[in-house]
């Protein structure tokens, strides 16, 4: 039986970061987020959103408590689950951390698993070791934070325990290819909606970013994308469509078994 919640809005915030300076992004962002209030359910931002994907982790723009804050204040004005990530430190290590913030404050954190070495985030910060997922409206929702995309099994929807797969990104234009099809492809072996949310501009290390934000039907379809350009679209998705294919096309049922270690 479907829930009254059947239909989710999901906003997709593609915007462009300024390089390490959490307070004019902070400023950017609440300005551009007050047109959402009473129109959606989900906000989503970049990973990053409020340093641009930076390796000095404890140099300029390290978050403090006051970001955190800012995301619960923002949720609760909006009365929306608002999703992105930050640089955190915690007993003396330092995480990429997808925080998603509820209305009332509660937050449920993701800490990236996948650490990019190509760019050195591996030598910054720390992996994380558990899988996310969270309830919002009815809805399960799972975390992912960029480079996961790449890793499949760390995805895998065991036993349909999420409708929705959220992936938050700095992911370079020259690579734009790749998050496409790969996005496409976690929808579809997943059976799930999946919602990528990526920036646009340049930032301090000259690397291009042109957008290419999705949201991604569980028959891998395009249901929204968003090209190079600042601008944030909402969707609806619905879990009616979502469970009525399920219960049609049951390829999770014939999914190989396995445990992550």
């Amino acid at each position: 039986m479907v829930s009254p919640n059947s239909h989710l809005r999901v906003s997709m915030v593609q915007t462009s970061l300024i390089w390490e300076n959490p307070a004019a992004n902070c400023a950017i962002l609440e300005e551009k987020l007050q047109a959402l209030q009473g129109k959606t359910d989900v906000v989503v931002l970049p990973e990053m959103f409020l340093t641009g994907f930076s390796m000095s982790a404890e140099g300029a723009g390290f978050p403090k408590g006051d970001q955190v804050q800012w995301m619960q204040m923002m949720a609760n004005r909006l009365d929306v689950l608002l999703v992105g990530s930050l640089k955190i430190k915690e007993n003396n290590q330092f995480f990429n951390r997808l925080l998603a913030v509820f209305p009332d404050g509660k937050i449920v954190a993701y800490n990236k698993r996948h650490l990019f070495r190509m760019g050195n985030e591996h030598q910054f910060y720390s992996s994380g070791e558990e899988q996310r997922i969270l309830t919002y409206k009815s809805w399960n929702i799972a975390l992912f934070v960029c480079y996961d995309l790449r890793f499949p099994v760390w995805s895998r929807n065991v036993q349909m325990a999420y409708d929705l797969a959220i992936y938050v990104a700095n992911w370079p234009a020259a690579r734009a290819h790749a998050w496409s099809t790969l996005l496409k492809a976690r929808a579809i072996e997943n059976l799930a909606y999946v919602v990528g949310v990526n920036r646009v501009g340049k930032d301090a290390n000259d690397l291009a970013y042109q957008g290419d934000s999705v949201v991604v039907s569980f028959k891998g379809e395009e249901l929204i994308h968003l090209f190079d350009e600042e601008t944030i679209q909402t969707t609806p998705i619905s879990k009616e469509s979502l469970s009525e294919f399920r219960d049609k096309f049951p390829a999770h049922l014939d999914a190989d078994a396995f445990e992550l270690n």
